[in-house]
């Protein structure tokens, strides 16, 4: 269902109530005067019909809604090392927020009332707290009343704290004294915050760097009370495939509507007198980066065309040099609009990245304030030219053929001419990132090639000489400013001892000009890496947090920590160059994750934070890691969750929820299972499927996985889900967790998905619970998931995995809901409407739950109650109740 502009609280409030489910008088009423307020829990058939929003049964209500939020984290330092940031939180929203009225506008929301972007007032956050490093005292930051908290930034010297105040009609700047906790506003002048939504500071500290809305701005275009003329959409013979947009760009006048909230002032406002300097004319500027000494800007600017088949990501864009007159010295990249993939792109992936591999790109300023850096590959030969293997891409079937290129790290200083731009270095291979230390005089550089990764680090004193970190075949190499080692799901990488044995990646800091630099010993000579150490007795090892202490110029390592066996431990933030002083996070099966400050030297741990339990009653569950055969041998896991109190024996009615995974082979499947971690504290949110524990079921979460031949596994789907769906209900009967006659199936998009194929293609089960899922694979028509073949390509495949055209063959009930504003590529609303109709004429037993506001997952309070209390309804009903007489149940 394709939303244009249009306010969404008047559309989605329309679509719900013509869908909304028949109420009789008196149940209404009966809500309206019982669980609106809170006094009584309606009998399930009630809450089913009713159509306002319900509560669930008590103890999930409990748990949906527990305070988590109020724990800490200690993870955003202060350049100064003193501090951390926590940002407070009301919990879980309200669907008053999400339901002010925004557009959409080629996948950009607008809160058009107060021009910014819709995550800004739907996900603030309600205050500030500055949290002390060395003692875990605290102390709250003062906020205007009225506004939600966004973007904090630390100023350079850790003694401010930057951020955006959101309030009903507008954003504004404030800075708060990190000693005495007040702040203050900076400026009256609103921000147009819907592309650039943080805050920056140059990096003396004077100024702050924004986009406001320009001055003498005309009013907002408004749509022509009568259409000019017919919507226009022409094709040609290039091969346009794109995902399944639900925001795209409708006509002329979004077009206008667009360009007019994207146009900002460019502007740094002194903080002290919030005396503001515009910077050249409006423009339509998506994100900006001032140097260093706040003489110049790297800006980019999207730019025209626009498009009516792709989102605005995908518009063009240009990035430039600015001095403060707002005059571009330089065009350091132009990309243009990206409406056709090249050969080599991959439609799953970005769109036409393949097409301008050879642009600039990591622009940054350089750390020491001399110029930018970027990377950039050397043009392709045209085709047909050499016959070498192009090595930086031969690991991607795109790639493979082509003459091999350079890859180049430069610095461009100003005045940003020919003669000013020089290399720093060169490669035989594609840069994955680099790392420069603080001083710019050396860099850490990581690449990838035919499956090796390899971190090096170059003195730019020494031209040609490449010191090696670490080089190992099957992991993936990245230097990166975000902490852990990353890897997909499961990690990647070959199952073989190099991954057990993970190098980690470099830790980084905040340099003195901002950015992330690598974090040094204070004599220069080492680096610190920092990872995960995994087992492959997962099963009964845990992982182990560790940083490693590296000598640059001989690769020699020292471990400076690794975590306990019988808890997980990381750390989070280093007090000083050294790691003599640092933070850790440690949680186990049973102990809520805290933060403690170590002394390298004594080994002591100090307790930071005082994390709570908020739901004991989940954590006490008992939990079960089943390992379950098909009857084709291949295996996979079953994570069962059952009752705190559960004794051998029982059997429970059950509920599975699961979402299937493609792979070639069963190493595939078994490397996601590697990084499990069994000292993790039990994962809880609102939406978490195992609350169903508190009411007397056992809930089997599992990904079962479809196997087949590269780029063909989903010819195996349907007798690969039937399999795995059978040796999960024929292990968990044997070992007697479950009563098979009593067995419900869930699932969440593509798990929504492959809950309506399981029951469309087996008898197993009473009832299903599926949302914002995709019930008919022709809609979808250019691809899905994991299937890269188009329809025509793969028909009798989309046709066969479709449930829509076997929907007659529906066993048990089905439960719908779906995001009426649901953003997600490939699970248009459309389809649950239509699945809905076709159970409708074919007198099967379904209900359809329509929400507005809410995208793909739903977020707000009332919402996301609600489900909680049409699922315990329905599944009560037609899972713990089946076979019961109806009239008993209903009376229940």
């Amino acid at each position: 269902m394709a939303f244009s502009f249009r306010r969404m609280s008047t559309r989605a409030l329309g679509l719900s109530t013509a869908l909304a489910i028949a109420v009789a008088p008196g149940a209404r009423a009966q809500q309206n005067s019982a669980d609106n307020n809170g006094k009584e829990e309606l009998p399930p058939k009630e809450r089913l019909a009713a159509e306002t929003y319900v509560k669930p049964p008590s103890a999930i209500e409990r748990l949906v809604t527990a305070p988590r939020e109020n724990n800490v984290t200690l993870d955003n330092q202060s350049p100064n090392r003193k501090s951390f940031l926590k940002l407070q939180s009301e919990g879980m929203p309200s669907v008053q927020t999400f339901g002010k009225p925004h557009y959409y506008l080629a996948g950009l929301q607008v809160d058009f009332k107060a021009n910014r972007a819709r995550v800004l007032t739907t996900r603030g956050s309600s205050g500030l707290e500055i949290v002390d490093a060395s003692t875990g005292k605290s102390h709250t930051i003062e906020t205007p009343k009225g506004a939600s908290v966004s973007s904090p930034q630390w100023s350079p010297d850790g003694s401010k704290v930057a951020y955006i105040a959101n309030f009903d009609d507008a954003s504004r700047l404030y800075v708060a004294d990190v000693a005495s906790g007040k702040s203050r506003q900076v400026s009256p002048r609103a921000l147009l915050a819907t592309l650039v939504t943080t805050v920056d500071w140059t990096a003396d500290g004077n100024q702050l760097v924004t986009v406001l809305i320009p001055d003498a701005r005309k009013a907002e275009p408004k749509r022509p009370a009568i259409e000019p003329g017919p919507l226009v959409r022409l094709t040609d013979e290039k091969k346009e495939k794109t995902r399944n947009f639900a925001s795209l760009l409708r006509d002329p006048f979004e077009k206008e509507l667009m360009e007019y909230y994207v146009t900002g002032q460019l502007a740094t406002i002194n903080v002290s007198s919030g005396a503001v300097r515009k910077i050249g004319a409006p423009e339509m500027i998506s994100a900006v980066d001032a140097s260093p000494d706040g003489k110049y800007f790297h800006v980019t600017l999207m730019q025209k065309p626009f498009s009516y088949i792709v989102q605005y990501n995908s518009f063009g864009t240009s990035d430039q040099i600015w001095d403060t007159n707002g005059k571009a010295l330089a065009v350091v990249a132009t990309r243009p609009l990206r409406e056709v993939a090249s050969p080599d792109d991959d439609f799953f992936g970005p769109v036409g990245a393949g097409a301008n591999d050879s642009l600039p790109r990591n622009i940054a300023w350089m750390p020491n304030g001399q110029g930018i850096s970027y990377l950039q590959y050397d043009p392709p030969p045209p085709r047909g030219a050499g016959a070498a293997a192009d090595t930086a891409d031969a690991s991607a079937q795109p790639g493979q053929g082509r003459a091999k290129r350079k890859d180049h790290l430069y610095q461009w200083t100003p005045p940003f001419d020919a003669s000013s731009k020089k290399a720093l270095l060169e490669s035989d291979n594609r840069i994955g990132g680099v790392l420069f230390t603080d001083d710019a005089k050396s860099v850490f550089v990581a690449e990838n090639t035919n499956g090796t990764g390899h971190v090096y680090a170059v003195y730019f004193d020494e031209p040609g000489k490449k010191y090696t970190i670490w080089r190992v075949r099957g992991l993936n190499a990245t230097v990166t400013a975000t902490r852990g080692f990353g890897g997909g799901r499961g990690g990647n990488g070959a199952d073989s001892l190099t991954f057990y044995q993970n190098p980690g990646t470099i830790v980084a800091k905040r340099g003195r000009n901002g950015g992330q630099v690598a974090q040094l010993s204070t004599d220069g000579k080492y680096a610190f890496l920092e990872g995960t150490r995994y087992f492959k007795t997962w099963q009964d090892s845990a992982p182990h947090g560790f940083v490693d202490k590296v000598e640059i110029k001989t690769g020699q390592k020292s471990r400076v920590f690794e975590g306990q066996a019988d808890m997980y431990e990381t750390v989070t933030a280093a007090l000083d160059d050294d790691f003599s002083k640092y933070v850790v996070s440690r949680e186990s099966r049973t102990q809520v994750p805290d933060s403690y400050l170590r002394d390298g030297a004594s080994g002591q741990f100090t307790k930071l934070t005082n994390n709570k339990d908020y739901t004991p009653e989940f954590t006490a569950a008992v939990r079960k890691r089943i390992p379950v055969t098909r009857a084709d041998g291949y295996h996979f896991m079953v994570n069962l969750t059952l009752p705190s109190d559960y004794r051998p024996g029982t059997r429970l009615p059950a509920m599975f929820w699961f979402y299937p995974y493609e792979f070639t082979d069963q190493g595939g499947y078994d490397r996601t299972q590697r990084t499990n971690n069994i000292n993790q504290f039990p994962q809880a949110g609102p939406r978490t499927i195992e609350y169903l524990v508190t009411q007397g079921y056992a809930v089997a979460n599992f990904d079962p996985p479809i196997m087949g031949a590269n780029g063909r596994m989903n010819d195996n789907y349907v007798t690969d889900l039937v399999s795995n769906l059978s040796a999960v209900l024929d292990e968990l009967d044997k070992e007697g967790y479950i009563d098979r006659s009593r067995v419900g199936i869930g699932g969440h998009s593509y798990g929504a998905f492959s809950t309506v194929n399981a029951m469309v293609n087996t008898p197993f089960f009473k009832a299903g619970i599926a949302g914002d899922g995709m019930y008919n694979r022709s809609l979808t028509p250019n691809g899905f998931q994991n299937e890269r073949r188009d329809f025509w390509e793969g028909q009798k495949t989309y046709l066969d995995m479709s449930p829509f055209f076997k929907a007659d063959k529906l066993s048990g009930a089905l439960l719908m809901y779906h995001s009426i504003e649901d953003q997600n590529v490939g699970t248009d609303p459309i389809s649950s409407i239509r699945m809905m109709h076709a159970l409708q004429g074919l007198g099967k037993v379904a209900s359809l739950y329509m929400y507005p506001y809410e995208d793909h997952g739903p977020a707000t309070k009332e919402t996301v109650l609600d489900q909680w209390a049409r699922w315990t309804a329905w599944l009560d009903l037609y899972v713990k109740n089946a076979g019961k007489p109806k009239d008993k149940v209903a009376s229940e």
